[in-house]
């Protein structure tokens, strides 16, 4: 630093060492700074309906590429009528041959003009198409969007490509060491027993080989229809995206109508879910899960009662408590930043050395919700855990101390803020809440809501819950599992014990 001849002797000279003036005041002979000013853009959500239903929603973001896509109101909830196992199937024959491309390489081989990328995504209510592409590609996009969801041509060969390609992934869920999807499933089919939300996201083993293209395109027919749709896009002018949608979306006859109109059965089914609670059990020997590695053999249980739909007021309490009860492996690298101080690790993880993992998850809808605790455990401990989640639920109505609400509220809106500097998460979040609410809340909306959560209304929204009855999904070596009523007693209870006989922690 003194070893320059002109720069910093001279100013030494002229004004004294740096270390002599406070912090409090600017350094002497220096340009005043120019601080960045805010702009009158205010990141709105705009929204434009199409004259044939089909609404148009998008948020100009800066940056050379465009996401965009199409979300359809479908998925296996709306399955009661057909084989379970056609929304799997659509999500495997997306971005196939169509009317204006003989195959996916001829789609892709498009959209590498404008460094495109495609992704399909299937799920319990919403069906998506989405892409990403270079901005001057945005007309290629929208064309390829439409024909892919307009216009499949669902041939035989790409239909048995499909059943293929599902075999295999239901094999894999089987072998995979990380049962969280099969759990998924099971949590659902109890919490909602043979309707909506409990019908199987994943297509039944039996059901691969029998589902055809008549069946898959029954099911277009009553759900892919424009006041089901939403064409969603993060990057670009809102008016280009409904010039674009106009063009490729209004005039087209979708290929069901013109091969299958006045012949497929018509009406969507759109049946309010009917929360029953329930228990669905899968004995299975995890053991020789994954021979050769280390992965202990374990039991893993899924806790679950009815919380709310998004669409509540109570989501946001409810979003808040998740975060609070937290939870993780019995490892996480890191500090307090990845929730070290949540209840699951408090009062879990941290106390009982043989508790593998315990975590909070929230699924919520459009019509309701299940808020549940998975954990895992070695299978000797299984009617401790038991008795150690069911307490959790339990203490969730009690006492809410200050501290580890406002954790709890800081960390959630530092995720939502984190989360929605993502441009496909943007686009995810646009897509999913227009469909659903027909607008866009804004991020500053959440965040006021979630600062006016307090310690009452984490109280009372678990009181809620623990008034349900509890749905229960259990897998691996069970022979020390706790009967069903027991664990509905356990929840009942102001101590959230079980019956005498399963207690762990005495009188």
């Amino acid at each position: 630093y003194r070893s320059s001849q002109n720069g910093p002797r001279s100013f030494c000279s002229r004004h004294g060492s740096p270390e002599t003036i406070p912090l409090t005041q600017p350094l002497p002979g220096l340009p005043k700074p120019k601080y960045a000013t805010t702009t009158e853009h205010t990141h709105e959500t705009k929204v434009t309906t199409l004259s044939n239903g089909l609404r148009v929603a998008s948020q100009n973001k800066f940056g050379q590429f465009s996401t965009l896509g199409v979300f359809v109101n479908s998925g296996s909830r709306y399955e009661i009528d057909y084989k379970n196992g056609v929304s799997h199937f659509l999500e495997k024959l997306a971005f196939m041959s169509s009317s204006k491309f003989e195959s996916r390489d001829h789609i892709m081989k498009e959209l590498e003009k404008y460094g495109g990328i495609v992704d399909s995504q299937s799920s319990r209510d919403t069906m998506v198409y989405a892409m990403s592409v270079e901005s001057t590609g945005l007309d290629a996009g929208v064309c390829v969007l439409a024909d892919a969801v307009l216009h499949p041509l669902l041939t035989p060969e790409e239909i048995e490509l499909a059943a293929l390609t599902i075999q295999f992934e239901l094999e894999d869920l089987r072998l995979r060491p990380d049962p969280e999807p099969l759990l998924t499933e099971m949590i659902h089919a109890a919490g909602y027993q043979g309707n909506t939300l409990g019908l199987p996201r994943l297509s039944p083993k039996d059901n691969v080989s029998i589902i055809d293209r008549t069946e898959i395109l029954n099911f277009m027919y009553n759900y892919y229809v424009p006041s089901r749709m939403v064409l969603a896009g993060v990057g670009m002018e809102h008016e280009d995206l409904v010039e674009l949608a106009s063009k490729y979306f209004i005039s087209n006859t979708p290929v069901w109508n013109r091969e299958f109109d006045g012949t497929l059965s018509k009406g969507a089914d759109d049946s309010i879910s009917q929360y029953t609670g329930g228990i669905v059990m899968e004995e299975r020997n995890m053991a020789n899960i994954a021979p050769g590695t280390p992965i202990p053999e374990l039991a893993h249980i899924v806790i679950g009662l009815q919380s709310c739909g998004h669409k509540e007021d109570d989501f946001i309490p409810f979003a808040v408590l998740n975060m609070m009860m937290g939870g993780g492996g019995s490892f996480s690298a890191g500090g307090p930043g990845k929730g070290m101080y949540t209840r699951l690790y408090l009062n879990v993880l941290n106390r009982y050395h043989w508790m593998y993992s315990a975590a909070a998850m929230h699924h919520s809808y459009e019509d309701s919700g299940i808020f549940c605790i998975h954990a895992s455990a070695n299978p000797a401990m299984l009617k401790e855990l038991v008795e150690i989640i069911v307490k959790e639920f339990v203490n969730m109505a009690g006492n809410v101390e200050f501290m580890e609400l406002c954790r709890a509220k800081t960390q959630l809106k530092s995720m939502l803020m984190m989360n929605l500097e993502s441009r496909p998460i943007v686009f995810e979040d646009v897509g999913r809440q227009v469909l659903a609410m027909g607008y866009r809340k804004p991020p500053e909306e959440f965040c006021r809501l979630i600062d006016s959560v307090t310690e009452d209304d984490i109280i009372r929204v678990a009181t809620r819950m623990l008034r349900t009855k509890p749905s229960v999904a259990a897998m691996g070596d069970l022979k020390k599992m706790p009967d069903f009523v027991d664990i509905c007693a356990g929840l009942a209870s102001k101590s959230g014990r079980l019956p005498r006989r399963f207690s762990l922690f005495g009188n």
